[in-house]
């Protein structure tokens, strides 16, 4: 039910292009907090919403298909309230807050970025479509170009704008909704690309684990990383800021007119991403 194992020996210098290249458009992956009242209706009222989901058909819900996940499980990765499946040749780009928390979880491939999170929702369905309304109103205030169009899963959001183009998808769940970004160059978010593919293939494998705390709807549920990644995180994240208060002092020192300070070599980590920003990338095995 949830496809092949990902190919492990993907080109990793194609992806690293996506490190930062789409840093700029996170605010639309969190723009959640919104007035659900003031959206265009009748801009998503002409697009049908498709039939309810069977038991074959993703996305998923945890407690549906918790039995029969152990078997593939090292063919997904698990990210606390997502599980998802990773495209060929992919790679986990890792966002961290300046407390070395994980942020977002992306996944770069050679034609662009998908990111996948999920919120909280209420037990009927139509978070989705306010929440595109919304977001759609949001990207045109920005200067983007955007439209809906039809999926299989019903309204999409296909957005052109001067750095990248964007494609939206969502799916309301039983008391979740769980919503994927997928972002490329121009072009890339056109329906029939590499891109959107494999963001609908994601999609259609990935299961959502909403758990039973009561949370405010569109809230966003918690990124947990596997506990390897977790680790290599956190030792990152401590060398950089070992990193920065050595420069600090050895700038200290060179004002004071003392010898600058030398100080000692940290251990390899995995690197950080360009101009000290906050992405962890790191290629899977």
């Amino acid at each position: 039910m949830f496809g092949r194992k990902k190919n492990k020996g993907g080109d990793r210098d194609d992806a690293s292009q996506y490190d930062d290249e789409y840093t700029e458009y996170d605010e639309y992956e969190d723009a959640d907090g919104y007035d659900e009242t003031g959206y265009a209706a009748d801009e998503f009222e002409e697009f049908d919403e498709p039939a309810a989901r069977g038991p074959e058909t993703g996305p998923y819900d945890y407690e549906d298909v918790a039995d029969r996940l152990e078997s593939i499980a090292e063919q997904r990765l698990d990210l606390g309230s997502v599980i998802v499946p990773v495209p060929p040749g992919g790679q986990l780009q890792v966002e961290m807050t300046p407390e070395g928390a994980p942020q977002a979880v992306h996944l770069a491939t050679q034609h662009g970025r998908i990111t996948v999170a999920a919120y909280a929702a209420p037990k009927t369905s139509g978070q989705w479509r306010s929440v595109a309304a919304d977001l759609a109103e949001t990207l045109r205030k920005d200067g983007a170009q955007v439209s809906v169009v039809q999926g299989p899963w019903g309204r999409e959001l296909h957005a052109v704008t001067q750095g990248a183009d964007l494609r939206f998808i969502g799916v309301d769940g039983y008391r979740w909704m769980v919503r994927l970004v997928a972002a490329g160059p121009t072009g890339a978010a056109d329906e029939n690309t590499p891109l959107v593919a494999a963001a609908r293939a994601v999609m259609s494998e990935t299961v959502v684990r909403r758990g039973d705390e009561p949370l405010p709807v569109r809230e966003p549920l918690p990124v947990v990383l596997p506990q390897e990644l977790a680790d290599q995180l956190a030792a990152a994240h401590q060398q950089q800021l070992a990193a920065q208060q050595q420069a600090m002092q050895a700038q200290m020192a060179a004002m004071q007119g003392g010898p600058a300070f030398q100080p000692e070599q940290a251990p390899t980590e995995p690197r950080r991403g360009a101009e000290g920003s906050a992405m962890q990338q790191l290629g899977l095995n």
